[in-house]
């Protein structure tokens, strides 16, 4: 589905790509922004900017403001209690766009072939009683966060693409990443998707079995995008590039370091070490670094979006009626700050 861009989009977008090389002048100095975020490596960028003083550099003070799941963090935006923020796409989020309180205004981390990606699991009890492949997921259960969250959505393309039944899968949501790692981990639920810096530490902790990939289902799936207040959008463009020149300077940073492995080793180190003050504090340091690099996904250079998958998401929301059937996309998506792909 494509959808033409409207007149203040147009002119707006004509600048978006040199926007982003040089972004003209920061924002006005120590404009305070509070950043949504959840302690994932999907959120690296976030943790990258601020330690390395990205922000402060684009004229912006800010504050990190952590979250468990998606929804809440859409409408904490909405609120004005957090100025951006990274995660994927919830039924929540996009009924505020049709309220006019929120607006995409990039993409971040994506499926990509030949990157491992977010995994499907299964728990141990049910892997040995036969859960060895996604095919076999019909009257088993699954973990979501929350109805209309991005692993919900997953669990759609999974079953899509086995030819099974969405409504034959028992899905359970459980509100927090962690909620359904302790339920996956105690058999409590049969199978879940997530991303590897998670899905391989439960495989290599025998709390987990791997039965799949994502990437399989769903290859180019727009997982999390970047969004903000439709005011901030409209009326705060100064503002909204500092925030976008600054987390895409930590976007290269960190494709570099743990996807394309160009950086060198003390790059890399001094990522990891970044990254491991935000997630997976509790391991040494060398056990953490490694489950960042082998558990990294790609983060769109430059936030550039892809219109496709995220355009997929929203007819899916709206076929399944947990969001309004009159949403357009223009609702939804400002693509006048980013390149679309």
């Amino acid at each position: 589905m494509k959808f033409t861009l409207n007149r203040r989009q147009t002119l707006l977008g004509l600048g978006a790509t040199s926007a982003l090389v040089g972004f003209g002048l920061p924002a006005r100095a120590n404009t305070k922004v509070n950043v949504g975020v959840m302690r994932l490596a999907s959120h690296a960028p976030s943790f990258i900017a601020f330690e390395r003083g990205y922000y402060k550099e684009a004229g912006l003070d800010v504050e990190l403001k952590y979250f468990e799941a998606a929804q809440p963090m859409a409408v904490a935006i909405a609120s004005g209690d957090a100025d951006f923020g990274i995660t994927a796409m919830s039924g929540g989020l996009i009924s505020l766009a049709e309220k006019e309180a929120v607006k995409v205004i990039g993409g971040a981390l994506t499926e990509e072939k030949g990157l491992v990606g977010a995994i499907i699991l299964a728990s141990n009890k049910a892997y040995e009683a036969g859960l060895t492949h996604p095919k076999e997921l019909a009257g088993k259960t699954f973990g979501i966060t929350t109805t209309g969250s991005s692993f919900h959505f997953m669990a759609h393309k999974i079953a899509q693409a086995n030819n099974i039944s969405l409504s034959d899968i028992s899905l359970r949501p459980l509100q927090k990443v962690g909620a359904i790692v302790g339920a996956l981990s105690s058999n409590q639920i049969d199978s879940w998707a997530i991303q590897p810096s998670i899905s391989k530490k439960m495989i290599a902790e025998n709390a987990a079995k791997q039965i799949g990939l994502v990437s399989d289902y769903a290859p180019d799936y727009q997982v999390t995008t970047v969004f903000t207040s439709t005011n901030n959008a409209a009326n705060e463009r100064e503002k909204t590039q500092a925030f976008i020149k600054a987390y895409a300077r930590a976007v290269e940073d960190y494709n570099k370091a743990f996807v394309d492995r160009t950086a060198d080793a003390d790059e890399v180190d001094a990522i990891a070490k970044i990254c491991h003050k935000y997630v997976e504090s509790d391991l040494p340091f060398e056990q953490a670094k490694n489950n960042l690099v082998e558990g990294s996904m790609r983060i769109n250079s430059n936030l550039a979006l892809s219109l496709n998958s995220v355009t997929e998401q929203l007819d899916w929301f709206k076929a399944e009626g947990m969001v309004k059937g009159n949403i357009t996309p223009e609702m939804l998506f400002d693509t006048s700050y980013v390149d679309v792909i």
